[in-house]
């Protein structure tokens, strides 16, 4: 290869590395700024939905009896991470049956182990995040 065709190649492929590099910077800066723009929106978004007509007991009845906005989002996150559980519980009984019926077969023993592994890793990790969220909610609160 003659070195002026080499040195084309290189400079080609350094202009190209560049304009890639220029156009994820601009789509970056786009992200930030738009990020910014949202995040500074929405206070005044907020302030906007809070009516000094609003009725407590109203509110109270449609989330069962919770009027702190701690407590709803505690109880909401609780509901989503029993979900989060009962499904890991299934894919463990999933990954039993998969193990039990697999008849000998190595790659479908090695199947429902994987099942069974990542359902258990699920689970730790479901209750690891159960914890750390009633620790984060209630140490801002004083509520025990």
């Amino acid at each position: 290869m003659p070195p002026d065709k080499l040195t084309n190649d290189i400079t080609i492929f350094s202009m190209k590395s560049k304009n890639k590099l220029i156009k994820q910077t601009l789509i970056v800066f786009a992200l930030m700024i738009g990020a910014i723009a949202i995040f500074s929106a929405l206070p005044m978004a907020s302030a906007a939905l809070i009516n000094p007509t609003d009725q407590p007991e109203g509110i109270r009845g449609a989330t069962d009896g919770e009027t702190d906005a701690r407590a709803l989002v505690l109880q909401i996150i609780d509901y989503f991470l029993g979900f989060l559980g009962l499904i890991a519980v299934i894919m463990v009984i999933y990954g039993g049956v998969t193990y039990v019926i697999s008849a000998g077969n190595d790659e479908a023993i090695g199947n429902a182990k994987k099942i069974i592994m990542y359902a258990l890793i699920g689970i730790v990790v479901i209750l690891l995040s159960f914890v750390i969220v009633h620790a984060v909610i209630k140490s801002g609160s004083g509520v025990e």
